[in-house]
């Protein structure tokens, strides 16, 4: 087969996928303006999706909350917030492929937020499906501002502890 013809991975296949992940690398000058001195976990894809499982019906998180954990668990000073944003959002679409395939135990990725508890336009169905879901698990959306998306109301409330 040609690299034309090679059919996609799978979101599945892309979240089983750790390319020699997770690693720990000490932050670089460049990187240094954005993120301070010390070292950054760049973690696995599967990592992130056991985070975004274990967050309960009717409590959120936001991916600050996963990269602050993935920080303690790997003894870093930050979690990634690139990959660690890419790997929740191949987690979410292997749920949603799961989903699709009608599998019931899905990671419920709806439940995990961007920084400031604003709902994420790149997940399965958009912001109109995650607002549904955490409508149906007693949240309240406010309409986003400008262009920024639509956020969970007093999100902070809500937030798991891992």
């Amino acid at each position: 087969m040609s690299d034309k013809t090679k059919p996609r991975k799978s979101w599945h296949e892309k979240l089983a996928d750790s390319k020699g992940l997770p690693k720990v690398e000490k932050i670089t000058d460049k990187m240094s303006k954005r993120w301070g001195t010390g070292t950054v976990v760049i973690p696995a894809p599967k990592e992130v999706d056991e985070i975004m499982r274990k967050v309960p019906q009717g409590r959120v998180i936001t991916i600050n909350e996963i990269r602050a954990k993935l920080a303690r668990k790997h003894g870093a000073t930050i979690g990634c917030p690139i990959t660690t944003g890419i790997f929740a959002w191949i987690a979410a679409n292997a749920a949603g492929e799961a989903a699709e395939e009608g599998k019931q135990d899905i990671t419920p990725y709806w439940r995990t937020l961007k920084s400031a508890g604003q709902l994420n336009e790149k997940y399965p169905g958009g912001v109109e499906a995650q607002a549904a879901h955490l409508e149906e698990e007693g949240h309240i959306i406010e309409p986003g501002k400008g262009k920024k998306p639509p956020k969970v109301k007093d999100f902070e409330k809500y937030l798991v502890k891992l």
